[in-house]
């Protein structure tokens, strides 16, 4: 039952008041090291502030090579080594502003979502959220239904992980070009999407609702795969990650500090802060202090961590959990299979036909991310067969001739998993489906 006693709201009132009185001051430092760009962030102390500016770093594209962070008391003080993609160090101005404006009074904070299905009006689109079992074929009916209800999809992201799938889908209406935002017809594409999501044999995804609110999408992806319980691992997803690749993560508390610390140490990727922050704060957890390491293949990241009331971890089963949700947060962006780029003028009914092409040769979607950029469609997809094993070569090139494609280039993605076939190298197959030919994108 919600509580709304007087004290609580003048908690609250109290906490804005500091933040107006204290705006973050963003410093971005070019001489101090020869390597990064040096950004520090003090401020007033408030609930989620490490998360919301390591999003605004993630969100501008930028490498974290370093961080140590110190949020003991009721200020927080950061500091973040940071090159943009290519190593180099920075060289806009709107860094400061970005991470103020974020972090300010007007800030929108981040609310926690918990919907199988939902579906949000916005300014631009109609957002759907989706969670249910995976199975081969399960995307391709998704896009489908989008169609055949006259929906255009403008852009989407998945995720799938421990046999879970978690989507985002933006869509608008394909007459007028506007969000749909008719009761009615809301009603309908939950009620279809449901029972697709639901096939016949998942018991989870049993409930349909109307998003409030909106959220980062990553984060919102986050969000929904936690609340699914894909960290509750099977014996059959843990064999299918390579030891090469397996997060190490460990958790102990300091007796003599009254913290637990979390120690994590995993091969680096891009967003790999954000997803472990993301998931402390999902999870209730405060961080107080903080080390990042990320100068080579491997990441190495140390948390001190509390509850929200003071006290740290107090149980093994709290602790077994906090280890499989952190290795859950980390294997689910990482995605497996080949790498398929689709680029070309974009179309109503597009990815419903890709998708179905890629059903009917035996590919199933393990992560996608569609995006338009103006009259161009830009979508990414990483496939596997229907037994999650990698694509064989015969298959791709009966993917390729039935879309008409005449030129197939291959090259090595690092931030896949590697297939055990094929020259033991994930593909990245792309195809300009407006041309009738193929490029490859370099990553």
């Amino acid at each position: 039952m919600d509580c709304w006693s007087p004290s609580f709201i003048m908690g609250d009132e109290f906490e804005k008041l500091v933040i107006r009185m204290n705006p973050p001051r963003v410093t971005v430092d070019n001489d101090s090291s020869g390597k990064a760009t040096l950004i520090k962030v003090d401020s007033a102390n408030k609930r989620g502030s490490l998360l919301e500016v390591v999003q605004v770093l993630t969100d501008l594209d930028l490498i974290i090579k370093r961080a140590y962070i110190s949020s003991d008391g009721e200020w927080f003080m950061d500091v973040f080594h940071v090159t943009d993609q290519h190593g180099n160090k920075l060289s806009k101005d709107d860094v400061a502003e970005r991470i103020q404006q974020s972090l300010g009074p007007r800030a929108r904070s981040f609310r926690s979502l918990r919907r199988s299905v939902g579906v949000q009006a916005a300014t631009e689109n109609t957002t759907i959220e989706l969670t249910g079992r995976d199975r081969p074929g399960l995307l391709s009916e998704v896009f489908a239904v989008l169609t055949d209800l006259k929906c255009n999809v403008v852009a989407a992201e998945v995720w799938t992980h421990n046999s879970r799938m978690a989507s985002v889908v933006y869509i608008t209406d394909e007459a007028t070009g506007l969000p749909i935002d008719v009761h009615d017809r809301l009603t309908k594409i939950k009620q279809l999407l449901l029972y697709v999501l639901k096939g016949d044999r998942d018991k989870r995804s049993a409930n349909t609702a109307v998003s409030v609110g909106s959220t980062h999408k990553e984060r919102r992806l986050h969000q929904m795969m936690y609340a699914d319980r894909d960290y509750d691992m099977d014996d059959a997803d843990c064999g299918s990650t390579s030891e090469r690749s397996k997060p190490l993560v460990t958790v102990e508390n300091c007796a003599d500090k009254g913290y637990t610390a979390v120690n994590l140490r995993c091969p680096d990727r891009p967003k790999l802060l954000f997803d472990t922050v993301c998931t402390l704060t999902d999870m209730q957890y405060v961080v107080y202090h903080a080390t990042v390491i990320a100068e080579g293949p491997e990441a190495y990241q140390e948390y001190y961590i509390r509850h929200m009331d003071g006290s740290p971890i107090s149980s093994e089963a709290e602790r077994q959990r906090v280890i499989h949700c952190l290795e859950a947060a980390i294997r689910r962006r990482t995605p497996e299979g080949i790498r398929l780029e689709l680029c070309g003028e974009d179309r109503v009914g597009l990815l419903s036909e890709v998708t179905r092409i890629f059903r009917e040769n035996g590919l199933s979607v393990t992560r996608a991310e569609v995006t338009t950029r103006g009259s161009q469609a830009v979508n990414v997809f990483y496939v596997t067969d229907a037994s999650g094993h990698p694509v064989k070569s015969e298959t791709i090139e009966l993917v390729r001739k039935e879309i008409g494609l005449t030129i197939l280039r291959v090259k090595d993605d690092a931030q896949s998993t590697p297939p055990r076939k094929m020259g033991d190298s994930p593909w990245v197959i792309s195809f300009d489906l407006d041309q009738r030919s193929s490029f490859t994108t370099w990553v």
